[in-house]
């Protein structure tokens, strides 16, 4: 199953945005424990690449092997 990744907009709290993931409908935020699912919609942020998110977690000193945890619904 396909995973879409997403940044929403810097805020002060997190500066970068906040890494989000869907997979099979489900909306997921990259939490500091991994992923938590989440209801609503996204309506700011961002889509990125594969690399992109690849650099978002480099960036924020996170394992990039987590991009390939994204829960299955």
């Amino acid at each position: 199953m396909d995973v879409s990744y997403l940044r929403t907009a810097p805020t002060m709290a997190f500066p970068h945005g906040r890494l989000l993931a869907v997979r099979g409908g489900r909306l997921n935020v990259l939490a500091p424990d991994g992923w938590d699912a989440v209801d609503g919609r996204v309506e700011h942020a961002l889509p990125l690449t594969r690399k992109e998110a690849e650099d978002w977690c480099e960036r924020e000193g996170r394992p990039l092997t987590l991009l390939d945890e994204v829960p299955v619904p």
